[in-house]
């Protein structure tokens, strides 16, 4: 399913059936972060399935841990994708997360971020210039932060870049309103109105991206913001219309400004395997989830990108235990900038565990009802699992994609980034989730009764049910998109048009 940059040129891009000129050929530009790497992954995957030739382009230790982690795919009938890997900076500082950072979002990783454009982009340039002299056209899907990969595409006449926007169309409409301060001004004086009446104006003032964002990655943002639109010939967005549809209307129907230059506008989603092949060997979590009764586990899981603090997973734990309820919970630090830079054992290791104090006891006398694993586990495997019935999220969106093409209801506890936004779509519009913790109490510890409230809330109660019915209706019309997969099809189509 993947081949090195050394194979690629051995095998080079040969064509299926055409002559080279005739070839269309993708290159993935990810934002080097765990979220991003797979999201970036699983679109190749699919266009891959299209008969593209798929390259992937980042550092050799971010690609190896987007190997490592990424499930749900069966090998045997994926075409390759072409991993090219570059080196990280030589000087790059290796920062540790900080559980007790005022700010969870991942400042630690900013240094990491901010060295892309230096590091990468001579190499990118001289790939992307290879690429280009061997195919009729060449088509650059960047992350939006990764600004340079549309500078650098823009420059060939046969290259086209798409900036992919790895988030909901929901937060995109959010944060376009929030920037021009009035929903109005960006929608032509027509607001969001959602199937329950409420309106996009009304959740306007919730959240402020200036509250989910570090100031430094804020500068990255804008920096990439004015370039992205002026170059990109169209936005790719991880979302379909069951999730997305009243967002995405606006979003296409976006007046043209100084910052765009097309409409073009795809949304993909979802990415992910709605029905994953099981990884080999089987984790234990699944085989722990073949032995309990179904929908009665909560999953709980704060992603890859947030340490939780010392006191609030004794706090969690309590909760969980208070709850009576059956739950795996995947307890683990942040990853850093390498996540083998002490520990090249990529089979053991796809990340830095945490080893917490959790409360004396807590593990023996939860033992007949809960899990808890340190470290990586297969999440959409997990989520996909006929025992889980919910999902304790940071609402990342990936996650939220994954849980709800699963049918699975959410309790949202929002850290940073997308997430408050994210929360807002699942809990307020889509209806399919709970809060679990407040954004406005972010800086605060959540104490177990409140944890062990929400649980049972979602679990048991009679307002859990009917949130996880109106999830289970959504999985069907999410999993049904990404089957019939329209939208993958009409923009392969437009990159592939003669």
């Amino acid at each position: 399913m993947w081949r090195t940059s050394q194979q690629q040129e051995e095998v080079g891009h040969q064509p299926r059936g055409t002559a080279v000129e005739e070839e269309v050929v993708v290159l993935m530009v990810p934002l080097p972060a765990q979220g991003h790497l797979n999201q970036h992954l699983h679109l190749a995957c699919r266009l891959s399935s299209r008969g593209l030739p798929v390259n992937y382009f980042c550092s050799a230790t971010h690609n190896r841990q987007a190997k490592s982690r990424v499930h749900g795919w069966d090998s045997t009938t994926t075409p390759p994708i072409h991993f090219h890997d570059f080196p990280l900076p030589s000087d790059l500082p290796l920062l540790p997360p900080n559980p007790n950072s005022p700010t969870r979002f991942p400042t630690h990783l900013i240094p990491l971020f901010a060295s892309a454009d230096s590091n990468l982009r001579l190499p990118f340039t001289a790939l992307l210039r290879r690429l280009s002299s061997n195919a009729r056209r060449v088509v650059v899907i960047y992350d939006s932060p990764m600004a340079f990969a549309a500078q650098e595409a823009s420059l060939l006449p046969n290259v086209e870049a798409y900036t992919f926007y790895g988030a909901s169309a929901f937060s995109l409409l959010y944060t376009e309103a929030e920037a021009a301060e009035s929903l109005e001004n960006e929608t032509n004086n027509n607001d969001v109105v959602f199937d329950n009446n409420i309106t996009l104006s009304e959740l306007l003032g919730r959240v402020s991206l200036k509250e989910c964002l570090a100031e430094e990655f804020l500068e990255i943002l804008n920096s990439a913001r004015e370039i992205n639109p002026a170059l990109a010939s169209g936005m790719l967005c991880n979302t379909c219309e069951a999730l997305d549809a009243k967002c995405l209307l606006h979003v296409m129907n976006l007046k043209a400004s100084h910052r765009r230059r097309s409409h073009n506008y795809w949304a993909l989603g979802p990415l992910n395997p709605v029905s994953p092949t099981p990884t080999t060997p089987r984790h234990r979590c699944l085989a722990w989830l073949d032995h309990q009764p179904k929908d009665s586990v909560i999953y709980v899981s704060f992603g890859t990108m947030t340490s939780v603090p010392g006191e609030q997973i004794i706090e969690l734990a309590l909760g969980l235990e208070q709850s009576g309820q059956r739950f795996i919970w995947v307890v683990r630090n942040a990853d850093q900038a390498d996540i083998y830079a002490n520990n090249n054992n990529e089979n053991s290791n796809k990340g830095r565990v945490i080893m917490s104090n959790f409360p004396d006891g807590f593990e023996e006398r939860v033992k007949e009802r809960g899990l808890v694993e340190r470290g990586w586990a297969p999440q959409l495997e997990i989520l996909a699992h006929s025992s889980t019935g919910g999902f304790m999220s940071h609402c990342g969106w990936n996650s939220c994609v994954e849980s709800l093409s699963m049918g699975v209801p959410m309790a949202a506890w929002p850290m940073h980034s997308d997430q408050p936004m994210n929360t807002i779509l699942v809990t307020d519009v889509l209806r399919v989730g709970m809060v679990a913790r407040d954004w406005a109490d972010r800086d605060g510890v959540a104490r177990a009764e409140s944890v062990a409230k929400v649980v049972n809330k979602l679990m048991v109660e009679e307002e859990g049910m009917v949130v996880r019915e109106r999830a289970r209706e959504l999985g069907v019309a999410v999993r049904e998109a990404a089957r019939k997969g329209e939208e993958l099809d009409r923009f392969v189509d437009y990159i592939s048009r003669a």
